[in-house]
C-alpha cells in the first residue's frame, strides 16, 4: 500500500469536509479549490455559477475524459468539522462526495506535474447544487456554456458507487397530490367530506403497487413510486376540506419524462389532483464505449445499475456518455456517521490513473 497516496487523499479529503458547501453555498469551497489547483500549477478556470474547469475543457485531437464532481452536500447533522482515524475519515460529505473531489484533485495536480505525453485528454469538472431539484443544478448551464466539455468521449461521474461502475440511472418525478373534501364539525362528519380519509384511500391504493423490474441493456433497474410526505387538518373537532401528499417516482432508463408523468397521473388522478414539482429524466447506459469498457475492466467488479438519479442523465442530455464510478460507499451518504474508508480513495484513484495513463506515486 502506498502510504504517501493514502495520506495525501486521507488529508485532502479532511480538509474539504471542513469546508461548509451546502447547496447554494459553495462559492468559498469553489474559489478554495481554484486557487489551490492554480497554486499547483494545473490549468484552471473560473466556469461561472461556482463551478470550476481544470485541466482539457475540449478536444485536441485525443480522446477526452471528463472527472465531474460536485461541491455541495446536503445540510449537516452536526458532522462537522470532521475527524479521522487510521482506516477512514468521518464527516459531513466524506462519501458524497468530498473523498471524490479529493482524488479529482489529486489526480489533476499528479498529471499536471507530469513530464510524459498523455495519451488521453483529461478535464475537471467541479460544480454544484446536485443536491437540489434538477431544474437548480448548475451542471446543465455549464455544459450549455461549454461546447468544449460537451465533445467529450466519456464523462465519470464520481458519485458514491463504492469503486464499482454502474451505469444509467433512474429518472426522479416529484409531484405533490391534493385530496379536496369539504370541512365540516367532527360530531356530525356526514354532513362534510374529509379530505384525509380520501388521502388515506389514494395513499393506500399507491402502496399497493409492486415495484416493478425493468431490463436495459442487461441491467436491472426497480420502477418504484412513494409517498413520503402526508399533511392535512384544521383543528381537532374540525373535518379536513385539504390535504396534500408528496409522491415521488423513480423511473427507468429507456421511459421517457413524458411517458412517466403521464403514468403517474394515470396512478394518482382517479383520487386527487396531481402537479408535477419537478421530473430529472433517466440516464441510459452507454453502449459501445472502449473507455467506458476499459474503466469496467479495470475495476475488476461486474457493471451494476444505477438504482438512484445522477448527474450521467446531464452529460446524456448533452450527448455525452457518462457512467458512474467514486470511492464513497452509498449506504453512508447523507448519513449522520457518513465516511470514507482511506483505502477506497487510494483504489479510487489507482483505478483512474491507469485508465488516464498516469502512474500513482
Amino acid at each position: 500500500m502506498n502510504r504517501t497516496l493514502d495520506e495525501r487523499l486521507a488529508a485532502r479529503t479532511l480538509e474539504l469536509v471542513d469546508i461548509a458547501s451546502q447547496s447554494n453555498d459553495e462559492a468559498h469551497i469553489a474559489g478554495h479549490v481554484y486557487a489551490l489547483l492554480e497554486e499547483a500549477g494545473v490549468t484552471v478556470r473560473d466556469g461561472g455559477d461556482n463551478c470550476v474547469i481544470a485541466g482539457a475543457a475540449e478536444p485536441s485531437g485525443r480522446p477526452l475524459v471528463l472527472l465531474a464532481g460536485h461541491f455541495d452536500t446536503v445540510p449537516q447533522q452536526g458532522n462537522r468539522p470532521g475527524h479521522r482515524d487510521a482506516n477512514s475519515i468521518y464527516g459531513l460529505g466524506a462519501s458524497d462526495m468530498k473523498g471524490a473531489l479529493a482524488v479529482m484533485i489529486e489526480l489533476a495536480i499528479e498529471r499536471s506535474a507530469a513530464q510524459d505525453t498523455p495519451r488521453l485528454d483529461v478535464g475537471y469538472v467541479f460544480f454544484g447544487r446536485e443536491e437540489l431539484p434538477f431544474k437548480d443544478s448548475a451542471l446543465g448551464p455549464l455544459l450549455e456554456r461549454e461546447p468544449g466539455l460537451r465533445a467529450a468521449d466519456l464523462a465519470i461521474v464520481m458519485e458514491p458507487t463504492s469503486n464499482i461502475v454502474q451505469a444509467g440511472c433512474l429518472g426522479n418525478l416529484n409531484a405533490t397530490w391534493t385530496f379536496r373534501g369539504r370541512s365540516g364539525h367532527s360530531a356530525r362528519p356526514w354532513l362534510a367530506d374529509n379530505a384525509l380519509h380520501r388521502a388515506a384511500k389514494g395513499v393506500s391504493a399507491l402502496a399497493e403497487i409492486a415495484p416493478i423490474e425493468h431490463v436495459s441493456e442487461g441491467l436491472t433497474y426497480t420502477e418504484v413510486v412513494s409517498v413520503t410526505q402526508l399533511s392535512g387538518g384544521i383543528a381537532r373537532n374540525v373535518i379536513p376540506e385539504s390535504a396534500t401528499a408528496h409522491v415521488n417516482y423513480r423511473y427507468p432508463p429507456g421511459m421517457t419524462s413524458s411517458d412517466a408523468e403521464r403514468k403517474l397521473h394515470e396512478l394518482c388522478d382517479p383520487h386527487g389532483e396531481l402537479a408535477i414539482d419537478g421530473n430529472a429524466p433517466s440516464g441510459p447506459v452507454p453502449q459501445g464505449n472502449v473507455l467506458a469498457t476499459r474503466l469496467l475492466s479495470l475495476s475488476g467488479a461486474a457493471l451494476e445499475p444505477k438504482q438512484a438519479w445522477t448527474p450521467v442523465a446531464e452529460f446524456a442530455l448533452a450527448g455525452v456518455d457518462a457512467v458512474n464510478f467514486g470511492p464513497g460507499d452509498p449506504s453512508r451518504a447523507h448519513a449522520r456517521d457518513e465516511h470514507v474508508r482511506v483505502a477506497a480513495l487510494a483504489r479510487s484513484y489507482e483505478v483512474l490513473s491507469a485508465l488516464l495513463g498516469a502512474a500513482p506515486s
